[in-house]
């Protein structure tokens, strides 16, 4: 793929193009070019003529359907990350003659505009566009291809958030327009995929879904060299078994720190059954450090699970690289799109086509934009077929009970595995995340504990600037303090609280007593907080917290928020529409926690909290201010046992306040009365409450 960087309404626009161009050259060897009213080329971007223009849009090559220099100028004027896979039958469709992807992309832009050449784009594609004095930035709907921006002063955007240091990522969800005249920004919101459970048919969803597999497979296939990642996991054998029956030249890449690491074995015994080239790469405790300083500020995140998985990419995308490779294929999204993560086991089946759009959606933000600068710093295209459109599309409607069977996840794409005579020992492998199967987060944690270091702070020190500012959403109560120090403690910047006091004490979204405390919560932290009140009407309340977030944005400049939410949809679905039409990302670290696990861990982390409000069966006056401890939790196991009570008080049965741990410099100290309805409804009313 490429870079392509932008600046608008900017002095010295030239230096900062260059300058994003040096910094992610990697992308593109194949040349380098700007336009500033004239198209400007040179071999690399250090060799480009220096422009006195203010607005200038610059891209550097890499170079997989010929070779053709950008940016390109039609009636209007493009600079393009991009792989549209069928542009040879749009170009045939709407009778245009170009010589690449990118040729055909800028004349469909020319001529049918940006909002319906998206609808007929199959592909991955980052990409400005300048006609009219009006400047467009868009991304494939799923956001495969990265692109970030600053709009502080004029506009500059680029591909990777390196290249112009403080930059907010475009959400793949919104079309960003820029005049030039009125240096406005507007966005065009894009509509996301839907999802049922209307594909039923086992039988049949197996047939068409290795149709469609067999054609995103198909159609990602380049002109030059490629491989393939390869864990020996269901995602890459299945896709490696496809290649196979497609006649295919390739070889299999992966990475480990011992030899018997789980995927290395996996991926030996994968390759020898079904006649795959495999090349590995062992890596030492010391090559693994100076893997990490690599590594982490390549990503620009020191998040445990992101740089665990980035390493044996990294080092197996370097092994492709060292073979001549362009273009590397990856099982990425399957997990996503199956059901493969133990977490969708915890809930109800029927919702497993909600938890997997909530993932979808955010997918940019957790694995897209680590495993495209990965492999682009590796000048390696990253090509993703289980993300083409149309599977997406297809797997969200598949039914949730032929996804998990008999408690076992990805079922009918274990079954598909099967049907191509995959042997069992891989069809019915049961998954093992990469960072544990290749060994890599041992490593990291014995790295670490040399060091006397938690594993988050020890990779501190290879990035030292935070993941992303973050805005709390912060009840008082024990899940959403939890939540944001669980983000803390993988090193996101909480820049504020976010409290919305509810008048409503039934309120389905917000928590209803004790909220004020949040403010002593606060001081205690050192953490600011913005606050709102909203009468808790149904739907009516999100707007208030709509109005809230938006504050949060201009006046902290949070690029996410953080909830507490356990196993709510109808809360983590509102809160993220809500995020989504803000460009905000969302957090929900707790999602699907073993709510007797997660009480616990609460308590071993050092956390305190009573409880400020009951009503349910089994709960009584007793309950009311008092401190929990593992003998009350003991307490709630048994009444789930008996009556079913949620344990973690999911369903509404009582309401808490954390008075005191890790993240406070005082505790809370609270004085007050029980107050009771009824037999089992009441509230602990707080008469006095100081920081000590």
């Amino acid at each position: 793929m490429c870079s392509i960087s932008g600046a608008f309404n900017r002095e010295q626009a030239f230096k900062i193009v260059q300058t994003a161009l040096i910094s992610t050259k990697e992308r593109g060897k194949d040349g380098a070019g700007y336009y500033d009213g004239d198209i400007h080329t040179a071999k690399t971007p250090e060799e480009l003529k220096e422009s006195s223009k203010e607005n200038i849009l610059g891209h550097v090559l890499h170079a997989i359907v010929n070779t053709v220099s950008q940016p390109l100028k039609g009636e209007g004027v493009l600079t393009a990350n991009c792989e549209i896979y069928n542009w040879e039958e749009l170009a045939k469709e709407n009778k245009i003659e170009a010589d690449n992807d990118a040729i055909l992309l800028l004349k469909l832009l020319d001529h049918l505009g940006i909002e319906e050449t998206l609808k007929q784009l199959q592909g991955v594609y980052a990409f400005a566009y300048l006609k009219d004095n009006l400047l467009y930035l868009a991304r494939d709907i799923l956001g495969i291809k990265p692109l970030w921006y600053n709009d502080e002063n004029g506009l500059i955007f680029c591909s990777e958030k390196k290249g112009i240091g403080k930059a907010k990522e475009l959400n793949p969800r919104s079309i960003l327009k820029y005049n030039l005249e009125t240096k406005e920004i507007t966005f065009i919101e894009r509509d996301f995929f839907n999802i049922s459970s209307k594909n039923n048919n086992q039988e049949q969803v197996i047939k068409e879904l290795k149709d469609k597999l067999c054609k995103a497979i198909s159609i990602r296939i380049p002109q030059r060299k490629f491989g393939l990642l390869f864990s020996g996991g269901l995602d890459s054998v299945i896709i490696a078994k496809l290649l196979k029956e497609l006649n295919l030249d390739f070889t299999c890449y992966t990475a480990a720190t011992k030899e018997n690491a789980p995927d290395l074995l996996a991926a030996k015994a994968a390759a020898k059954q079904l006649n795959l080239q495999l090349k590995y790469k062992i890596i030492s405790k010391e090559e693994t450090k100076s893997y990490l300083e690599k590594v982490t500020p390549l990503i620009e995140d020191n998040n445990v699970i992101k740089v665990g998985v980035a390493l044996p990419l990294y080092i197996a995308s370097q092994l492709a690289k060292e073979d001549g490779n362009k273009v590397i294929f990856a099982g990425s999204g399957a997990d996503e799109l199956f059901a493969g993560y133990h977490r969708y086991k915890q809930d109800d089946i029927s919702k497993v086509n909600k938890d997997c759009y909530s993932d979808i959606l955010k997918i940019y933000e957790r694995n897209c934009y680590r495993d495209d600068v990965i492999t682009m710093n590796n000048n390696l295209e990253l090509r993703v077929p289980y993300l083409d459109k149309d599977i997406v599309s297809y797997t969200l409607n598949i039914a949730p009970e032929l996804k998990i069977k008999d408690n076992v996840e990805k079922h009918i794409l274990r079954q598909l595995a099967l049907s191509l005579d995959i042997p069992k020992e891989f069809s019915l492998r049961k998954k093992k995340a990469a960072q544990y199967g290749s060994g890599f987060d041992k490593v990291i944690a014995k790295l670490a504990k040399e060091e006397n270091k938690s594993k988050s702070s020890y990779l501190e020190q290879f990035y030292e600037m935070s993941n992303l500012k973050l805005g709390a959403l912060v009840s008082s109560g024990k899940d959403s303090i939890y939540a944001m120090h669980t983000m803390m403690q993988q090193n996101y910047k909480i820049s504020c609280m976010l409290t919305l006091h509810s008048k409503n004490p039934d309120s389905f979204m917000f928590q209803s007593h004790g909220t004020e405390m949040a403010r002593l919560q606060s001081q205690s932290i050192n953490i600011p907080l913005l606050e709102k009140e909203t009468k808790g009407e149904k739907e009516k309340e999100l707007e208030d917290l709509r109005t809230l977030l938006k504050e949060a944005k201009e006046k902290y400049q949070i690029e996410g928020v953080i909830t507490g939410a356990l196993y709510s949809n109808y809360q983590r679905d509102r809160i993220e529409n809500i995020c989504d039409e803000l460009a905000l990302k969302i957090f929900s670290p707790l999602w699907h926690i073993d709510q007797e696990q997660e009480m616990r861990d609460i308590l071993k982390k050092g956390f305190r909290f009573i409880i400020v409000k009951i009503a349910a069966d089994g709960l009584d006056e007793s309950w009311l201010g008092k401190e929990i401890s593992n003998e009350d939790i003991d307490k709630l196991v048994e009444l789930n046992k008996k009556i079913g009570i949620n344990i973690a008080f999911e369903g509404g049965e009582a309401e808490t306040l954390m008075i005191d741990g890790p993240v406070f410099k005082q505790k809370l100290s609270v004085k007050g009365e029980a107050l009771m309805e009824n037999e089992y409804t009441g509230i602990f009313q707080i008469t006095k409450a100081t920081l000590t």
